[in-house]
C-alpha cells in the first residue's frame, strides 16, 4: 500500500528542532536535498505499490535519501539508521517536517529500498539531477547561440568532450577455488540431507551416510598445503565430486522414499539447484582437463556472478558486475552494466547517440583507450564530424611533428579524467566492493554510487565557486582556481 503524499520541499528554517534551534541553509545535506528532483519521480515510485492493500510504505525520498546517506558516509544499514536517527540534518534530508529521537524505519527496510528503486530509476534521476545542475549553471552567450542555430534551422554543431570507458565492480566473495567451491557444495548437500531424513525418519531402517568426517579430512588434507601439484589437486577435486554424486543420490531416494522439498526454505531449495549445476560444471572440467565454461559459478551464494577477464596488472580476472560508464562536463553516468562479460566497444555508437539525446548535440570529441577504436566506430564518428582520440590506423609516421605528440598526449590527458572517477568510485564509494548479495540490488548500489559521485561534484563546484569569489581581488590565486578545476563559475 502506498499513500500519496503532495510532494513539499520545506526551507530548512522551517523545520522544527527539539531545542528550538534552526538548520543551516549552507549545510552540505540541506544543499543536496535541493538538488534532488523527488517529487519528479514520486508517481513512478507510487506505481509499484497497491493503493488499497497493505501497510502504507515508506516515501520516494525516505527511500532514495536513505540509500543516498549510506553511500554517501560509508557505512552499513544499521548504521545509516543510527546516524538518521540522531543527525536533524539527515532526517531533513529524506523529507522529515521535525526532529524525532525515534528511528523512522528498521534497518532491514534498506533491502527493500534497494528492491523497489531498480537501476533504471537511479539513471533516471541521475540524469534529471545533472541536467538541472548544468541548466544552472549554464552560460547566456552559449544559450543565445542554441536558440539562434534553431532559428535559423541549422543543426547544432558538435560540442563538448565526452570521456567513455569500462570498469569492474568486485563484488564481496572470497577469491574462489574449484576444491573449496565443491567442498562448500558437499556441506550444503549434507544439511539437506539431515533435513529429509528428519521429514521420513520411521519410514527407513538407516539414515543414508555421507561419510562428511572423511570428506573433511580429505579436503583439509590438500587445502592447508603451503604448495599444491596439479595431480594432487586433481585427487582432491575428484574426491569431493564423488562424495557430491553420492550425497545427491541419497537425495534422490529419500524423495522417492516419500520425503517432499517442501520443507526446504526457499534459500536451501535455491541452493540445491546451485549444487547440482555446479557439480555439472566441474565435473565436465574434471572429465575434459578443462579450466573454462560457460556461464562458470564462482560462488554458491551470489550465482550471478561471473569471471571477468580484464587482464590488468595484478588482477588478471575479476569478479562481480562489468560495466560501461560516461563522463562529460565533470559528471558520471553509468550506461550500461552486466554480470557478463562483453566488448565496451559495442556500446560505443549507443553511448554517443545518448549523449545527444541528452545535449542535444553530438560530442565534438570523444576520448577512449585502443578497444573502442575500431574502424566501424572510426567511420561512424567521421561521418558525424567527431573526433575520436589516439593515433590514426596505418603503419605509424616515420616523423610526427611536436604539435601532433603535443595533442595526442592532450587527448590522453583528457581520457585520465574517467580513469579517476573510477578510481573515486573504488576508494572513496563503495564500487570497490559491493556489498549487496542479490543481482539487482548490487546493480542499484552501483548505481547509487555514480548519483552520490555527481553530488559530490556538484558540492565541491560550489564550493570552488565559492571560494573564487571570496578570493577575488587576488589575480593570482583566482588564476590558478580557474586553471585546477574546470567548471562553469556561479555568479
Amino acid at each position: 500500500m502506498y499513500r500519496k503524499k503532495e510532494p513539499t520541499q520545506i526551507p530548512p528554517e522551517s523545520f522544527e528542532l527539539a531545542f528550538e534551534g534552526k538548520l543551516s541553509s549552507d549545510n552540505r545535506w540541506v544543499i543536496m536535498a535541493r538538488l534532488i528532483p523527488w517529487s519528479e519521480f514520486e508517481e513512478e515510485y507510487a506505481s509499484k505499490f497497491d493503493e488499497e492493500m497493505g501497510a502504507p510504505a515508506k516515501s520516494f525520498r525516505v527511500a532514495l535519501g536513505a540509500l543516498i546517506i549510506k553511500e554517501k558516509l560509508g557505512i552499513s544499514d544499521r548504521e545509516t539508521v543510527e546516524q538518521i536517527k540522531e543527525n536533524p540534518y539527515l532526517q531533513y534530508f529524506i523529507g522529515m517536517s521535525s526532529y524525532s529521537n525515534e528511528a523512522p524505519f528498521d534497518a532491514s527496510m534498506l533491502v527493500h529500498f534497494r528492491e523497489r528503486i531498480n537501476v533504471e530509476l537511479v539513471n533516471k534521476v541521475n540524469q534529471k539531477m545533472v541536467k538541472k545542475m548544468l541548466e544552472t549553471t549554464s552560460s547566456q552567450p552559449d544559450e543565445k547561440k542554441t536558440e539562434e542555430s534553431g532559428k535559423e534551422g541549422n543543426t547544432p554543431k558538435n560540442r563538448g568532450k565526452l570521456l567513455l570507458d569500462a570498469t569492474c565492480a568486485p563484488s564481496d566473495i572470497s577469491y574462489p577455488t574449484d576444491l573449496e567451491l565443491l567442498n562448500q557444495a558437499r556441506k550444503h548437500t549434507e544439511k539437506i540431507i539431515d533435513l529429509l531424513y528428519e521429514q521420513i525418519r520411521g519410514q527407513l531402517d538407516k539414515k543414508p551416510r555421507t561419510y562428511r568426517e572423511v570428506a573433511r579430512k580429505d579436503y583439509l588434507e590438500v587445502a592447508k598445503k603451503r604448495r599444491v601439484s596439479q595431480k594432487d589437486r586433481r585427487k582432491a577435486i575428484k574426491k569431493q565430486l564423488q562424495y557430491i554424486k553420492r550425497n545427491l543420490s541419497h537425495i534422490d531416494q529419500l524423495i522417492q522414499a516419500g520425503a517432499t522439498l517442501e520443507i526446504l526454505s526457499k534459500r536451501q531449495y535455491k541452493m540445491l539447484l546451485v549444487v547440482a549445476e555446479v557439480y555439472r560444471q566441474q565435473l565436465w572440467l574434471y572429465e575434459n582437463n578443462k579450466k573454462s565454461i560457460d556461464d562458470r559459478i564462482v560462488s554458491l551464494t551470489q550465482p550471478h556472478i561471473r569471471p571477468i577477464v580484464r587482464g590488468k596488472a595484478g588482477k588478471d580476472v575479476e569478479f562481480g558486475a562489468k560495466l560501461s560508464a560516461s563522463c562529460f562536463d565533470g559528471y558520471v553516468f553509468l550506461d550500461h552494466i552486466s554480470w557478463d562479460n562483453f566488448n565496451e566497444s559495442g556500446d560505443f555508437k549507443t553511448q554517443i547517440e545518448a549523449y545527444k539525446n541528452y545535449t542535444g548535440y553530438y560530442p565534438e570529441s570523444v576520448h577512449v583507450d585502443k578497444i573502442y577504436r575500431t574502424r566501424e566506430n572510426r567511420a561512424w564518428c567521421k561521418e558525424r564530424g567527431i573526433k575520436i582520440s589516439g593515433p590514426p590506423l596505418g603503419r605509424p609516421a616515420a616523423h610526427v611533428s611536436k604539435e601532433k605528440k603535443k595533442q595526442a598526449l592532450e587527448s590522453e590527458r583528457i581520457r585520465n579524467s574517467i580513469e579517476g572517477k573510477f578510481g573515486q568510485a573504488k576508494r572513496r564509494f563503495s564500487l570497490g566492493r559491493v556489498m549487496a548479495k542479490l543481482a539487482h540490488t548490487s546493480e542499484t548500489a552501483i548505481a547509487i554510487t555514480f548519483l552520490v559521485m555527481n553530488l559530490s561534484t556538484e558540492i565541491s563546484r560550489l564550493f570552488y565557486a565559492f571560494l573564487y569569489l571570496f578570493l577575488k581581488p587576488t589575480p593570482f590565486l583566482q588564476f590558478s582556481i580557474i586553471e585546477n578545476y574546470q567548471f562553469p563559475l556561479y555568479k
